[in-house]
């Protein structure tokens, strides 16, 4: 049996930046190991299987595979899978904009794809979940280890390492400098003894200090998912923005920032998150960012 599928880079606007995915358009009869196997063979940070929703609100849904393991939500395939739907005509243009739903297992995902030129330029999604906190499970000093730092690389203060998910959980390490971030060396043997089995297990580790006009430099280590760091994340990206938005004095309004990952991967990528606050708390998350397609063909299984 063969089935379609297509490849973009996400969160960037050139090919071969960003973050790869592979979509499967129509998955109908494929079992889940079959899923897995082929999320393997892609080898890429996640493949997106298209299937019939499971509600009649939602276009689609979207089954998400790592290459070892299926996840509940995540934002790069969310916007990928958008972008690809649209270029194939499976999602209307009207006006200038489209608004979709996605049938993901951590909740509904909408979904706004902005339109240039009759073709998908940018794509929004609001998070299924908003942000939960938990705290750091390790001391400051045992994550220093874990990232091969020094204790003083930590920022401290108001902004201490916590876990916070909204749909998929990450462990938020903030740094003193962009050069902490560049020096990372993931202690893996340390990370198995001491996060593997925790509720937050992924690292997304940021600074301050960046390349660009953005407003925070990324990176986001995955060990656990079967690639040892993602050049884009939205889950994360979603998730910083949850722990930078309790952080802000602001009560009522719209939060910004522009974040800058995969530069030490060689594949640049650029994500912009948004957090409303209502009464001073979260009201909304969203994560966008664009597109590019890159490849189409057959697998046959």
């Amino acid at each position: 049996m063969r089935y379609r599928y297509l490849t973009a880079d996400v969160f960037t606007t050139r090919r071969f930046g960003g973050n790869q995915l592979a979509v499967v358009p129509d998955a109908d009869g494929l079992t889940d190991g079959e899923m897995q196997q082929i999320a393997r063979e892609f080898n890429y940070s996640e493949t997106v299987f298209i299937l019939p929703s499971r509600d009649a609100s939602s276009l689609c849904r979207l089954r998400i595979f790592t290459p070892d393991e299926e996840l509940p939500f995540a934002g790069h395939p969310t916007i990928g899978a958008a972008f690809i739907l649209t270029r194939i005509g499976m999602v209307d243009l009207i006006s200038g904009s489209a608004l979709i739903q996605f049938d993901e297992d951590a909740g509904p995902v909408s979904v706004e794809i902005e339109v240039r030129e009759n073709a998908p330029f940018r794509a929004t999604l609001t998070t299924p979940r908003l942000p939960e906190h938990r705290s750091s499970l390790l001391a400051n000093a045992e994550l220093a280890r874990l990232l091969g730092l020094s204790p003083d690389d930590l920022l401290g203060g108001d902004y201490n390492p916590e876990a916070v998910s909204c749909g998929l959980p990450f462990l938020i390490v903030p740094l003193r400098s962009r050069a902490a971030v560049s020096q990372i060396h993931l202690d893996l043997e340390f990370w198995r003894t001491s996060l593997a089995t925790t509720w937050a297990p992924l690292l997304s580790i940021f600074s301050f200090e960046t390349d660009s006009p953005a407003d925070l430099h990324v990176r986001v280590l995955c060990p656990g998912l079967g690639m040892a760091e993602d050049p884009a994340t939205g889950s994360a990206a979603a998730a910083l923005g949850g722990y930078l938005a309790a952080r802000n004095p602001l009560a009522a309004g719209t939060l910004h920032w522009t974040i800058e990952q995969g530069i030490e991967m060689g594949r640049p990528s650029l994500i912009e998150v948004a957090v409303d606050k209502i009464d001073g708390r979260v009201g909304a998350v969203r994560v966008g960012g664009s597109a590019v397609s890159v490849m189409a063909g057959e697998i046959e299984v």
